[in-house]
């Protein structure tokens, strides 16, 4: 292909291309907010289940280059093939393998659907024959629109963003359009019901420990985490009382059987009630992208907007290996807490009835900061980088 130009493509709230270089940049990025807090003590080995992007990959950074572990990550999504340059979550892996290995440090992708039994065999045999030791940190981060039944191939359940009870109407921005819409999400099934639980609860957080346990390969120091969200009233309906919030119940109830089974060796199961952030799953979530164009446009004043790495970093650092834990009266740990905190949801709430479809503007700070996140997710709106693309500059990466 040679030297090509990018065009950055949005539909709805969806990226349909990539920027690698801008990806590359971010990467450094990132890697640039952990070394400079310096290094700190945890994990030696760890494993990273869903590393391709957001909190995932910002866990990795920090284990990497904040603890110096050599990581395992298991990622999925879409290589470069033919004209298709590939998803941002391949070039993501591939770019932090590039510096991981550049820092002495052992990094191993593997691109695979992190539910299939092949592949908790396929990363056990890795551990085994490649590491020098157990895992000694399991980061559970995965979200998904479907699993298949490891039990029965054909039954396959999919997840689904929708209210219990009642529908709900709320407010969401389109980014491809720079709208406010009101939109209408109706009311989920029973079985919707379940198949969220069975794809985004804790049921394969619990099959993977207990696969590197059979396996010999779990350390008895072990801490394994999940991630989960409460988030404010104003997304109550759609997130903590909604089916998304069900599957979170059922993660805590996995994390409580866990504990149960970590503890007597010395080992550890967490939640972590992470704060609002732009990933690429939470801005189709109705009605989070208004909140977050509130929510950045307090945090920016006030000087506590925080994106993935900030937030990871600092919980793996001060919470997860440090010494100040902030947990609510569950055991989780609440990284949210500044975001939730009264003086910053009294701010919010003041102004999201201000933000209606009749006078949004793209001029708002919070949206700016919103919409320029997003992009920089695909490896656009990055500062010194330009849409002009060398394949072949590329090409020779591994993965």
């Amino acid at each position: 292909m040679g030297q090509v130009t990018l065009t950055e493509k949005i539909e709805g709230n969806v990226a349909r291309s990539v920027n690698p270089q801008g990806l590359q940049r971010m990467m450094q990025s990132q890697i640039a907010v952990v070394r400079e807090k310096g290094q700190y003590t945890g994990a030696k080995r760890a494993l990273i289940l869903g590393g391709s992007a957001s909190y995932g990959l910002a866990s990795r950074v920090t284990a990497a280059f904040g603890q110096g572990a050599a990581t395992v990550s298991v990622g999925y999504a879409r290589p470069p093939q033919d004209n298709f340059l590939g998803a941002a979550g391949w070039w993501n892996q591939v770019f932090f393998k590039q510096a991981a290995e550049a820092a002495g440090l052992v990094a191993k992708n593997f691109n695979a659907n992190a539910f299939l039994p092949a592949t908790k065999r396929d990363v056990i045999h890795y551990i085994q024959s490649e590491l020098d030791g157990p895992i000694d940190l399991l980061v559970y981060s995965i979200a998904a629109p479907k699993r298949v039944n490891p039990f029965d191939p054909n039954e396959i359940w999919r997840s689904v963003i929708k209210p219990i009870g009642k529908s709900v109407t709320d407010f969401t921005v389109d980014l491809a359009h720079n709208q406010l819409l009101t939109t209408t999400t109706e009311a989920a099934t029973p079985s919707e019901i379940t198949a969220t639980e069975h794809v985004m609860g804790g049921e394969d957080w619990e099959l993977w420990v207990q696969s590197l346990q059979a396996a010999g390969v779990l350390a008895p120091n072990c801490k394994t985490l999940l991630f989960s969200y409460e988030g404010p009233a104003a997304m109550a309906p759609i997130y903590h009382d909604g089916t998304l919030g069900r599957a979170k119940r059922a993660a805590e109830a996995s994390a409580r059987q866990l504990q149960k089974q970590l503890v007597p060796s010395g080992g550890e199961a967490l939640i972590s009630v992470n704060r609002s952030v732009t990933t690429k799953a939470s801005v189709v979530i109705p009605g989070f992208s208004r909140y977050c164009t509130a929510l950045y446009q307090v945090e920016q004043a006030l000087g506590t907007h925080e994106r993935a790495i900030d937030q990871q970093d600092r919980l793996f650092r001060d919470m997860v290996y440090g010494s100040r834990r902030e947990v609510d009266t569950l055991g989780r740990l609440r990284p949210d807490a500044m975001e939730l905190s009264p003086a910053v949801q009294e701010q919010v709430a003041t102004l999201l009835p201000q933000i209606t479809p009749v006078n949004f503007t793209v001029d708002l700070p919070g949206y700016q900061q919103f919409r320029r996140e997003f992009r920089q997710l695909s490896g656009f709106a990055v500062p010194g980088v330009t849409n002009e693309f060398d394949v072949e500059k590329f090409a020779d990466l591994a993965f």
